[in-house]
């Protein structure tokens, strides 16, 4: 048996090796892509990355059980091998991700495993990470060197490969708004230092450099992003506020491909930047989704540890394929796919799956909420109200398993808690549904240039998050908007034809009409006027066959995570 254990901790070890070294060779062709403005093949080299985890884990599995045989639904067995793991990994600078690959070995392996602390790293990961020397972290530039200098040299530290668009220009910007907003309320001292983080986060059409100044006894964080134009590459703008950067790092938006080699180093300083963030969504943001997977785990059982109140059912319209349900003290809902759609919703569960991946894999341009997926997810029975309880039983039956203390749900997904947009709009003052139907039909929009035609546009299936920002959330129904027929709706011309029961001319499964659209996008009488005149393009189709001609050119959009105001120069396109 001791030649199994060795044997199985061996290869895990070496998948998890395996799989890292490819992430880390694909997350390096990014400043190249960036260079030379392939944008469709930074895309491209995005999703392969997202894919990798999934492959490398079904590989390692296969080679394990053709070896280990009669022992793969032994606890003594995983047991042991977990004990071994762990020594085998104790001087890893990433162990917390050699964790998660074991997690995700065990759990394909040995059959309907429910999460186990003695098998499995529940509460190990990031807070047990070892701390290592930040030297070779980020550059360091003292303030003895003067505002001038230290703006001249990052700009000197991070070359692009790239000639600038206007380099004086954009170092006088920076130099500017460094005084404005940081020495308008702060005195440098000889204490004064600032720190850049040496890896550039790339994403879309951007660069960014991250970084902070102490300053006034407290850190003060910045992001620069640098874009291309015609004429090379350019600063954007410099961003201080908090809640700026947190939205950069937001739920909704794709993840960064960002080189590091100590990931709970990188995420150690990112958390003393923007605070905002929890620890699993930072791992999301430099693209260890599914490390950032076990550490959301681990923040939800301290919550549960920590909270009296019960699951309950969500609020809002119930959907048609989903059940949903939330913890009212914390800020997730969980999803389950029910087990029969009524009419006219006319699909299997594999294809709700399928739908969920390819948002998953797909640029979120800052408009769909990221997602993670779980198999027999537990939760305590007594926390289960009974209302939620009848209504799981009536929808989703086939996915609950019942111990004597537990609930175990065979799949969910877990989505961060928004207010539904049709509730918003129902109790929101004139003047915030007026920014609500913007963000909607904005958020429609930048989702039709990213390729993707929501389906389904009621509002009830889109959401308001904290910053006013509405987010789509149901998925059963995209589908790429190169994929679809925008049509005007024929005139009638006979008595039989205006009077008809049911449309008279033909229409194929992915024609849509989008004059239709003014029907149901919004009900609330004293802000429909305002929304159908704000976003009057919603309703031609010309304009939608536009978008689709754009997408099939290859041109992408770069969807900006900070407002266009406060761009340098709002003139430049991306």
């Amino acid at each position: 048996m001791k030649n199994i254990i060795e044997f199985t901790t061996k290869n895990i070890l070496e998948g998890f090796g395996l799989y890292l070294e490819e992430f880390n060779e694909l997350t390096a062709l990014a400043p190249e892509f960036f260079k030379n403005r392939q944008w469709t093949a930074m895309q491209a080299n995005h999703k392969k990355r997202l894919r990798l985890y999934k492959d490398f884990i079904a590989k390692c599995r296969v080679k394990i059980i053709q070896e280990i045989g009669e022992f793969k639904n032994k606890s003594t067995f995983w047991l042991e091998v977990k004990q071994h793991f762990s020594m085998i990994i104790s001087n890893r600078k990433d162990k917390e991700l050699a964790e998660t690959f074991y997690n995700s070995i065990i759990r394909k392996t040995f059959a309907d495993l429910a999460v186990d602390d003695s098998l499995m790293y529940v509460h190990e990961g990031y807070n047990t990470c070892d701390l290592h020397p930040n030297k070779n972290l980020y550059h360091t530039y003292p303030s003895a060197w003067g505002l001038q200098k230290i703006i001249r040299q990052i700009m000197d530290d991070f070359d692009f490969g790239v000639k600038y668009f206007n380099k004086e220009e954009d170092i006088q910007l920076l130099v500017r708004a460094v005084r404005e907003v940081i020495l308008t309320r702060y005195e440098p001292t000889k204490d004064t230092v600032t720190q850049v983080l040496k890896s550039v986060f790339y994403r879309n059409k951007a660069a960014y450099l991250i970084g902070r100044t102490r300053v006034g006894g407290k850190w003060m964080p910045f992001i620069i992003p640098f874009l291309h134009n015609e004429n090379g590459i350019y600063v954007d703008t410099m961003i201080f506020d908090p809640r700026v950067m947190a939205h950069m790092f937001s739920f909704s938006r794709s993840y960064f491909m960002v080189e590091t080699d100590i990931p709970s180093q990188m995420v150690s300083f990112l958390n003393a930047v923007i605070s905002h963030k929890q620890i699993h969504e930072l791992y999301n943001a430099i693209g260890f989704n599914k490390h950032g997977k076990t550490e959301f785990y681990r923040d939800f059982l301290i919550h549960l540890e920590n909270s009296q109140d019960q699951f309950e059912i969500a609020e809002g319209i119930k959907g048609m394929v989903m059940t949903v349900f939330t913890l009212p003290s914390y800020n997730i809902v969980f999803k389950l796919i029910k087990d029969h759609f009524e009419p006219p919703k006319d699909m299997t569960r594999q294809q709700v799956k399928d739908k969920y991946k390819l948002v998953s894999l797909h640029d979120r341009v800052g408009r769909m909420a990221d997602t993670h997926e779980f198999e027999y997810f537990s939760i305590p029975l007594d926390r289960v109200s009974p209302t939620l309880m009848q209504e799981l039983k009536n929808t989703v039956n086939s996915l609950l398993i019942f111990t004597e203390k537990t609930l175990i749900i065979k799949h969910l997904y877990t989505e961060r808690k928004m207010i539904p947009l049709n509730l918003y709009l129902e109790s929101c003052d004139l003047e915030d549904a007026k920014l609500a139907v913007e963000e909607y039909g904005n958020s429609i929009l930048q989702l039709a240039q990213a390729n993707i035609f929501p389906g389904d546009m009621m509002t009830k299936n889109f959401g308001v998050t904290r910053q006013k920002r509405v987010i789509f959330y149901d998925y059963d129904e995209i589908e790429f908007l190169t994929d679809m027929n925008f049509r005007w709706k024929p005139q009638a011309e006979t008595y039989e034809q205006i009077y008809a029961p049911t449309p008279w001319y033909n229409i194929a499964k992915n024609d849509v009409f989008p004059e239709d659209f003014k029907r149901f996008m919004i009900g609330r009488v004293d802000v429909k006027p305002y929304f159908l005149s704000y976003h009057e393009e919603l309703f031609n189709p010309d304009y939608w066959s536009q978008i689709q001609e754009s997408i099939r050119k290859g041109e992408l959009l770069h969807a900006f995570p900070y407002p266009k105001e406060i761009r340098f120069r709002p003139e430049q396109p991306a």
